[in-house]
C-alpha cells in the first residue's frame, strides 16, 4: 500500500484534453502500474447518429471533481490520481473525459480508476446536449 496518495489534477477544462499529461502527471517512481480511461464523443447514442454535442456544467464541478478525487485518495490505494473532463463544443471523436491511477500494483489501478470515472460520471454536474443528424436534441445527466 502507499503510504500517501497525491491528487495531481481533477479538472474541468474547455481546452482539449491530453492523455500523456495525465499519464505524465500520475507518474510515480513508487508505482508499478498506471492505468487509464479515456472517454471519446462517439458518433452515436439511444440509437441516433450524433453530429455534435456540447457540455456544460455547474460552477462547483472543478470542486466536486476534487473532492471525489481526494475521498478515493484517502485510503491510499493509489500513488497518484488525476481526472480532466472537457466542456465547450465538441465534435465526434474529440476527448470528452480522461482519468489516470497510479498504483504499487495493477488491481488497485484499475479498481480505484473505475471507481473514479464511475464516481465522476454519476456525482460531477456536468451535463451534455446532444445534436443528432436528423436535427433532434437531448440533454444527459439533468438533475
Amino acid at each position: 500500500m502507499s503510504s500517501s496518495t497525491e491528487v495531481v489534477l481533477a479538472e474541468v477544462r474547455d481546452a482539449p484534453l491530453s492523455v500523456d499529461e495525465l499519464v505524465d502527471a500520475v507518474r510515480d517512481p513508487r508505482a508499478g502500474a498506471v492505468v487509464t480511461f479515456i472517454g471519446y464523443v462517439r458518433d452515436h447514442d439511444h440509437g441516433g447518429s450524433v453530429e455534435v454535442l456540447d457540455y456544460s456544467c455547474h460552477p462547483s464541478a472543478a470542486d466536486v471533481a476534487a473532492a471525489l478525487a481526494a475521498k478515493l485518495a484517502a485510503d491510499g490505494r493509489a500513488v497518484r490520481i488525476a481526472v480532466v473532463h472537457r466542456v465547450g463544443h465538441l465534435i465526434v471523436g474529440d476527448l470528452a473525459v480522461v482519468a489516470a491511477v497510479s498504483a504499487e500494483h495493477r488491481a488497485e489501478a484499475f479498481e480505484v480508476c473505475r471507481a473514479l470515472i464511475d464516481e465522476f460520471k454519476s456525482t460531477v454536474p456536468i451535463w451534455k446536449h446532444q445534436v443528432f443528424t436528423d436535427g433532434s436534441d437531448e440533454w444527459v445527466g439533468l438533475p
